[in-house]
């Protein structure tokens, strides 16, 4: 599939939801993430910018990426219409193809899921570099279906956070795997319905 059609459909996905003006951050971040010195972050797969926001809010710098122009215009308009346009870059960038440029003490990837093809290990292979020494890599994928989900294929595999980090390839004299587990939660829709979905969570650490 080319970029045209990829943008054309991520484009869709969130263009045919309503912009959220406070959009919430994902669990497993919040879990993670409270408590560390803030710094530089870069989330991958930015999305409607609850993590950006919630990292900016906490004195983080957020480089915020997502493939999607709507997803971009409307991080960026939140961003400035929440005082946080000096702490939130939100950039277009097509992970097929580039990576965001510069050294980051969290990055975080949730559910960077795609129809289109995508080499995840060399992605989050150039995340895990892309770390300073002591940073984090934080990798959330679904380990289920929501209903609202775009991907209703029952057949689909969700590799295992174990399955992630193998597929990496990280050297373990320089990355630890602080956190490999399955945890599940009750999570709400864009349209509100509640479900209970299953999260796959990596967490990297390099060593300082």
């Amino acid at each position: 599939m080319s970029t045209t059609e990829a943008v054309a459909f991520w484009g869709g996905v969130h263009a045919s939801r309503p912009a959220a003006d406070g959009p919430r951050p994902n669990a497993r971040l919040t879990e993670t993430v409270t408590g560390l010195p803030s710094g530089d972050a870069l989330d991958l797969g930015c999305g409607n910018g609850g993590d950006a926001l919630w990292l900016a809010r906490r004195g983080w710098r957020v480089t915020a990426a997502d493939l999607s122009p709507v997803a971009v215009e409307r991080l960026t308009a939140l961003a400035r219409s929440h005082g946080l346009e000096d702490r939130v870059s939100a950039v277009r960038v097509d992970l097929r193809t580039s990576f965001p440029a510069g050294a980051y003490d969290l990055v975080c990837a949730h559910y960077l899921h795609t129809p289109f093809e995508l080499d995840r290990a060399t992605v989050l292979r150039s995340a895990a570099h892309a770390l300073r020494p002591g940073g984090r890599l934080l990798v959330v994928d679904h380990g289920s279906a929501a209903p609202w989900s775009w991907n209703q294929d029952p057949g689909a595999h969700t590799p295992s956070p174990r399955e992630v980090a193998d597929g990496i390839g990280l050297a373990p004299e320089t990355w630890t795997v602080e956190r490999a587990d399955a945890p599940r939660r009750i999570a709400t829709g864009p349209d509100g319905r509640t479900a209970e979905v299953t999260d796959h969570v990596l967490l990297v650490r390099r060593a300082a």
